[in-house]
């Protein structure tokens, strides 16, 4: 049953405008800005000669009337229509030099889009007309195309934003609690049973009861959807029959894309926000800034190009003709000009602050801590985020690499902010399927990569740890395919990367080898159990809990189709992967041990005669330098100590002390328990090899346990049962109800 809203009214088609007399309006705020009387439209061009203000009917089809916006303050064109409201449907034609040798690309036969319209109506039709340029002229970009683009842009439309919240507030999910779970919007219920066919792929689709029930069932905490920005289908997928799929191609930083909206209401959006909220689950917003649509010299004409080029985009400096290209997409946006910082900072704060978004995950985050000679962590966006009091409360999530020079920027973002890993990613790709040497790497990495993000007083909840994005396999076809097979992109699968660290098991693809496809399940739960222990944020990709696979596609950037929706017709060993996963989560926020602010040392504190951190070797004992050495060895443990400081207090810990276990070798290992101050023996919380155990074992110190061959295993310690350690049975006491409450958990609307 989907919920019910008293926010989604009905949409009423009636003329939004007769012919009006323009008043001078204001320069602020920028957009089209209705306040119950009439329209404020305000748009910048530092080179314009001349805007005009151009309306058309309520579909967009027909353009009604052109109005010179008659005033020009500090850069901003701007006017006033007084009869004006929400549902006037507009673009704007800018006139000035077209002059591509000095950066300027001006042509007042392009329609374009205004930068802060908070709706599109339509899509980009691609033609000819697009182009400022005539396509086949001898002089390419240098000529001037004459033709009118109207019927092929999308139109902007003014907005009531007014929404009704109710009581609803943000869940505000401290960071050392936030399980990421990556999505895309329209995948994600397209196929879902229980979701309406009228509002699957929609923002209405997301906010269907039971898809809420099944992400909070689930456990994670912050929703990441791929990005919702108003995007292009780009020309040469349209061509083959594809579609932009993933959304990294925006042209409005502050319209929602129109096929994500099931009515012309603005506020489904918000709509969903609430129910989210509602449940407790955050919303995280993927967010492109650093290109637009528009591409190189040779693209099209839509919105920024047209109304400023030279401001809008980062031009070579001796050649403005040409667009520096860090982003790899054809262009790079021009952060260091202050209108084109407070255009990305304005369209944050109305996301965050109207919306009430909960964080932001910015892709290609480097290019826009890039100044004029390179990336600076104290860029002026970077500066500009962190001293905004709305900004600077809200999760901001950097990707922290670009194309251009020096792009590969880890660990160099400043405090506050939390950044991708991907060196966490190959690690632990690369250690489970079995490569050398490669326990000193994953000691670091389940360790919150202290190297890189233990400095400035930065906390372990900075590295964002992942397995697998949407950029790449999915987690099931991790494990069941060691080459890509993207043919279904029209590319003869050249596209893509080729550096899997994957492994099929001696089967490419689906097999009905039981071995093996137990083996492949295992290695899930053992991918599943290392994200969601390790120090640091985890981040799930959607679908990967019940083993969603793409067919071995790793670049489904325009399969806007079965093989990028998830499929919810899953098998009863998908449904247990998921519920396994489920425990994970569960007993992960049952651990404060897992989810301390403090890095790991392994530094023996005199003073408590505690080290917060062992490393342990399959006899049972700590790893000596010849053990790191050791490039043969797949097996190891680690200890943490519960008992050891937590916080910046001096005084000891009283959590629960754990014992982590990772066999990646591909046969049995015995692996001797050791003996743990402050505990009477071991209890096995997790055996990746017997997922449905469904009680607490009991293990003695020194006892041999069989670590299957691929395995991951996760140890409580029992405290000794006395006064000086009633804190610690308290919280062993917790863990031992949590992993019941665990063992009895099904997946919301998966009850079998």
């Amino acid at each position: 049953m989907q919920l019910p809203s008293t926010h989604l009214k009905s949409f009423q088609s009636r003329p939004a405008l007769r012919r009006s007399r323009i008043e001078e309006g204001r320069p602020y705020p920028l957009g089209a800005t209705w306040d119950g009387l009439g329209v404020n439209f305000a748009i910048f061009s530092a080179h314009a000669t001349k805007v005009e203000l151009c309306i058309f009917d309520q579909e967009g089809e027909t353009e009604l009337e052109r109005i010179e916006l008659p005033e020009y303050t500090n850069e901003i064109f701007h006017g006033y229509l007084p009869e004006a409201r929400p549902g006037l449907t507009y673009g704007y034609r800018v006139h000035g030099p077209y002059e591509p040798d000095a950066g300027h690309r001006f042509n007042h036969n392009k329609l374009l889009l205004d930068p802060y319209a908070k709706q599109h109506v339509g899509e980009v039709k691609w033609d000819h007309a697009l182009f400022g340029y005539t396509i086949g002229h001898k002089d390419k970009d240098l000529s001037f195309d004459e033709r009118d683009s109207a019927a092929f842009v999308p139109k902007c439309r003014v907005v009531d934003p007014a929404f009704t919240w109710g009581d609803e507030m943000r869940p505000k999910v401290p960071w050392e609690k936030t399980i990421f779970y990556e999505t895309h919007l329209k995948g994600f219920t397209q196929l879902h049973p229980s979701v309406p066919e009228e509002h699957r792929g929609t923002f209405l689709g997301m906010a269907n009861r039971d898809v809420i029930g099944y992400l909070k069932s689930l456990g994670v905490t912050s929703v990441e959807f791929l990005p919702i920005h108003s995007f292009v289908d780009d020309s040469y997928l349209v061509e083959k029959g594809l579609r932009n799929y993933w959304g990294y191609n925006s042209i409005g930083f502050f319209a929602p894309e129109p096929r994500y909206c099931g009515t012309p209401f603005i506020g489904e959006f918000k709509e969903m926000v609430s129910q989210f909220h509602n449940a407790g689950l955050e919303v995280i917003l993927d967010v492109v800034y650093n290109h637009t649509a528009e591409g190189n010299e040779l693209g099209p004409t839509i919105s920024f190009k047209g109304i400023d080029n030279a401001t809008y985009y980062r031009l070579l400096p001796d050649q403005k003709r040409y667009y520096i290209n860090d982003t790899g997409t054809g262009n790079t946006v021009n952060t260091s000009h202050p209108r084109v910082m407070q255009l990305v900072t304005d369209s944050l704060r109305y996301w965050a602050g109207e919306c009430r978004v909960d964080g932001f995950r910015f892709d290609l985050a480097t290019i826009l801590a890039r100044e004029p000679y390179g990336f600076d962590e104290g860029s002026s966006f970077l500066y500009a985020c962190m001293q905004d009091p709305l900004l600077s409360s809200v999760k901001l999530v950097a990707e922290p690499w670009d194309c251009g020079p020096g792009g590969y920027q880890v660990g160099r973002f400043p405090p506050g902010w939390a950044e991708w890993n991907d060196g966490y990613r190959d690690t632990i790709r690369s250690f489970w399927r079995g490569d050398e040497g490669k326990i000193p790497a994953v000691a670091d990495k389940i360790s919150a990569s202290a190297g890189i993000f233990n400095q400035r007083g930065r906390k372990p909840w900075a590295s964002v740890n992942f397995i697998t994005a949407h950029d790449g396999f999915t987690l099931h076809d991790l494990v069941c395919y060691n080459e890509k097979h993207n043919e279904a992109n029209g590319e003869d699968n050249r596209d893509g990367h080729s550096h899997n660290l994957s492994n099929n098991y001696g089967v490419e693809g689906p097999t009905d080898d039981e071995e093996i496809t137990e083996t492949r399940y295992r290695q899930l739960r053992n991918f599943f159990a290392t994200l969601l222990f390790s120090r640091g944020t985890p981040m799930i990709l959607a679908g990967d809990e019940f083993g969603r696979t793409q067919g071995g596609n790793n670049n489904a950037y325009a399969q806007d189709n079965e093989i990028g929706w998830v499929d919810w017709d899953v098998t009863d060993e998908s449904r247990d992967l998921a519920e396994f996963v489920q425990k994970l989560i569960l007993l992960r926020q049952s651990l404060p041990m897992l989810r301390r602010g403090k890095f790991l040392t392994g530094a023996y504190d005199e003073e408590f005669g505690i080290k917060d951190l062992a490393w342990i070797t399959p006899a049972g004992v700590e790893f000596s330098q010849e053990n790191w050495n050791d490039g043969g060895a797949r097996c190891f443990g680690m200890l943490l100590d519960g008992r050891a400081q937590s916080s910046g207090i001096r005084r000891p810990g009283n959590d629960a002390t754990m014992l982590i276990v990772m066999n990646a070798h591909h046969d049995v290992v015995n692996f001797k328990l050791p003996e743990a101050p402050g505990g009477e023996r071991w209890h096995c919380v997790i055996d990746t090899n017997l997922p449905d155990r469904s009680e607490l074992v009991p293990f003695d110190f020194g006892t041999d346990y069989m670590a299957t061959g691929r395995s991951c295993l996760i140890f409580v310690l029992e405290p000794v049962d006395d006064e000086d350690h009633v804190t610690a049975q308290r919280s062993f006491a917790h863990i031992s109800r949590a992993f019941a409450k665990a063992a009895a958990n099904q997946i919301h609307f998966w009850n079998r």
